[in-house]
């Protein structure tokens, strides 16, 4: 059954739309020839978005030819604001950016474990009022946040995890009252994923396991396209995952044991010691991150230390690929970027000789900043879903 002719123009009008946002700016012979469209229906939705102030004149084509320049068009940048925010443990960072994603302003702030559950909701929730004033900013249109633990695949929250603050939970909850925004929320490695594959190091790849390396561990798992959350949002909990080489087994309530005991940031500074490494813990940056660049620069026993840490990472890399088959993985998170393509490289040679499955390893490019970077993307789409459709 053919579309209506207003079901057509609103798929027209949404892939112009993102083609500006992907590509533009754009003139009305390029958007043209990048729909298929026939010149007076380029024409006909170009007049409608311009008139529903979602795109608007930027320039004009610089080339020389007779007659006047073709006009440029692009998305009106300021027509929505959002935010992203990377929830840790021990602090919170916000980003305010346009519609386009560009940044208008950012924010961190550390709060202590001994901040009472209320004092660091108010902190947090400040934090974001403030960085969007400083941006200069209407209300927010839209806030994607990224933290550690299992959100819900049902209703979208974040679920009471063990080991984690209680602000936590607190916090979105918090924010959808005061804020006059679509608040989304979403578990922060895959929202690294999320990252790293529209504007990272899996760009060019639909199906591939990012490992979060940071102060602790994590994985997400990227299957055509799409991240996959498991029926309980558990997908990705490598930290839990039992391997050789630890004391004792992991328990329902505790990772110790288990791939964490291996490759968190806790251990890596222990391994690196051994090696007569300097990597100190307890900063703000993971000190497995100082212990690799270390490494890397040729301290202490570096090349021993970085075959150790190559050995460590492959048995749970072999253990994804043998499951999953992914093709790539990732190697992510502050730690997964200080490493950079030598410890890919060496991850990969030993992953060659565990598992039959051929596997290319990558470093991440976004490091610590995926999470924010995820975060903005999830509030642009909502945004774009919400606005990018005729009468919003």
């Amino acid at each position: 059954m053919p579309a209506s002719p207003s079901t057509a123009r609103a798929i027209n009008d949404r892939l112009a739309l993102r083609l500006l946002q992907q590509d533009g700016p754009l003139t009305a012979t390029q958007l043209k020839t990048l729909t298929g469209l026939s010149r007076p229906t380029v024409a006909d939705l170009v007049e409608r978005l311009q008139g529903a102030g979602l795109i608007e004149v930027v320039g004009e084509t610089g080339a020389e030819r007779r007659g006047p320049n073709a006009r440029l068009y692009g998305i009106v940048a300021d027509r929505a604001h959002l935010a992203g925010l990377d929830v840790r443990t021990d602090s919170v960072a916000v980003v305010v950016a346009d519609l386009l994603g560009v940044t208008l302003a950012e924010a961190t702030l550390p709060i202590g474990s001994d901040t009472a559950v209320d004092d660091a909701v108010e902190q947090a929730v400040a934090l974001l009022e403030r960085t969007a004033r400083a941006a200069g900013t209407a209300p927010l249109h839209s806030v994607g946040i990224g933290a550690p633990g299992l959100i819900d695949p049902v209703t979208g929250e974040l679920r009471d995890t063990t080991g984690l603050p209680a602000w936590h939970r607190r916090l979105v909850a918090a924010l959808q009252q005061r804020l006059p925004a679509t608040v989304l929320v979403e578990n922060e490695t895959n929202l690294a994923a999320l990252a790293e594959h529209r504007v990272g190091a899996a760009r060019d790849h639909d199906t591939f396991v990012l490992l979060w390396l940071g102060h602790g561990v994590g994985a997400a798992v990227m299957l055509d396209g799409k991240l996959r959350r498991g029926a309980s949002g558990g997908a990705g909990e490598i930290g839990f995952l039992p391997v050789p080489g630890t004391i004792g087994t992991p328990s329902a309530v505790n990772c110790d044991g288990g791939f964490h005991s291996l490759v968190g940031s806790a251990p890596l500074v222990e391994l690196a010691t051994a090696h007569g490494i300097t990597a100190p813990a307890g900063g703000r940056e993971p000190g497995g991150a100082v212990a690799l660049r270390a490494a890397l620069a040729g301290e202490g026993d570096s090349e021993t230390f970085l075959d150790s840490l190559a050995d460590r990472l492959a048995l749970g890399v072999a253990a994804v690929a043998s499951v999953l088959d992914p093709g790539c993985v990732l190697l992510s998170g502050e730690v997964g970027h200080a490493g950079g393509d030598a410890l890919a490289a060496r991850v990969e040679e030993r992953l060659a000789k565990l598992s039959p499955l051929r596997t290319e390893i990558r470093a991440g490019l976004l490091g610590g900043t995926a999470v924010l970077r995820g975060a903005v993307l999830t509030a642009r789409e909502a945004a774009q879903d919400a606005l990018f459709t005729p009468g919003a």
